[in-house]
């Protein structure tokens, strides 16, 4: 099969790799930056190709001769590039976290007879996969709580953190107020506010605080209570919380001198060097997944762990693997014709078939990704 995938920053050139991986795709990747295509020129399958995604009339020409797609660009360009590729009739994987509503989209994907898998990352994304899982087996749910982060291996002071992906989808995240579920109902509450302390082993003591990230899962699942909140080292937050308040992250314009300019674009450049995973750090990925309901009339707990890290051997952080190798396990759910659903889907629909859901984590266990379940 032909593979296209948009966007080859960290996450992208993995997802091409992991296509082409023993033969089974073809894989295009297109990106404007040139050195972020460099990365991928001679490895086997992969063909790199410059292009600028946001070219709505020249990208569907790219895919005509493709069979599917993963979207793995910017989240501010990702749902006109979600749009794009429906129209061009192509099956399509996002990862891209775009803020607005992929669903909106659920029509045109429909009338174009196109499966279209969003928020397809490792959170959202597994995280949804694990969620639909444990509400699928269970008569009623009545509260889920996500934990998830992507952290250097060793706090690195003063921010105690690197980035493992894109950093303005990163300050997106800590600018947008948080959407959770409350005595039932959807309730907004401030970003980067209940903030709680929780012990993970072999990581240690993490501070977790609200983030925008339950998403579909805010229609498809029923619960009295539901967050999604972000890991961190101790003492990040508190830093956070501090630049926001002093209007590092507002997106209006300001003037200084002659030059008009928004704080939040000089936050990220700003960070840019001072975020960045240095040469020979290593990242990790921890994530926790508890679904608490009824079955049969008995309460039922159930709760999934996962901790990932760098590959070491073949220099892959380990944000790239747990979200790009989720993406690319859900494509070859699609080749191979185990996921059929026509229009947009949100990820908890795949854990809510058992054979999706064992197939995919069969996939990641391949790939060194293991989660670990409990029951009680």
């Amino acid at each position: 099969m032909k593979a296209a995938v948009l966007g080859c920053g960290l996450i992208g050139k993995e997802i091409a790799r992991d296509l082409a991986r023993d033969g089974e795709f073809a894989a295009t990747a297109i990106d404007v930056n040139e050195q972020a295509l460099a990365s991928l020129q001679g490895v086997p399958g992969v063909k790199a190709l410059r292009a600028d995604t946001r070219d709505g009339s020249r990208l569907r020409a790219l895919l005509k001769d493709c069979d599917i797609v993963v979207s793995a660009v910017p989240g501010r360009i990702g749902f006109e590039t979600l749009k794009t590729v429906i129209e061009a009739g192509k099956n399509v994987v996002d990862i891209s976290f775009s803020p607005e509503d992929a669903q909106e989209l659920d029509g045109l994907a429909g009338e174009q007879g196109v499966i279209a898998v969003v928020d397809c990352g490792v959170a959202p994304g597994l995280s949804h996969i694990l969620v639909g899982r444990a509400a699928s087996e269970l008569d009623e749910v009545e509260s889920v709580a996500i934990y998830v982060g992507g952290l250097p291996a060793k706090p690195v002071p003063p921010w105690n953190y690197r980035t493992v992906f894109s950093l303005r989808d990163v300050i997106e995240e800590y600018a947008r107020p948080a959407r959770i579920v409350r005595g039932g109902e959807i309730q907004t509450v401030d970003e980067l506010s209940e903030v709680e302390l929780v012990d993970f082993p072999q990581v240690g003591t993490l501070e977790a605080f609200v983030t925008d990230g339950l998403r579909s899962l805010l229609r498809t699942i029923e619960a009295h209570e539901m967050s999604e909140k972000t890991l961190r080292y101790r003492g990040h937050v508190e830093k956070m919380r501090a630049l926001r308040d002093a209007g590092c992250f507002r997106r209006d314009a300001i003037t200084v001198g002659e030059a008009s300019i928004r704080p939040v674009d000089l936050t990220v450049e700003m960070l840019a060097s001072e975020w960045k995973l240095r040469e020979g750090e290593e990242d990790l990925t921890v994530m926790r997944v508890i679904v608490e309901g009824t079955k049969a009339g008995e309460k039922v707990t159930r709760a999934y762990d996962m901790l990932d890290r760098y590959d070491r051997e073949r220099g892959v952080t380990s944000m790239a693997r747990t979200t790009g190798y989720t993406a690319t396990a859900v494509v070859r759910l699609i080749r191979d014709g185990l996921f059929t659903r026509r229009g947009v889907a949100p990820p908890e629909h795949l854990g809510m078939d058992e054979g999706c859901y064992s197939t995919l984590l069969g996939m990641l266990k391949q790939r060194g990704i293991e989660l670990s379940a409990t029951v009680s």
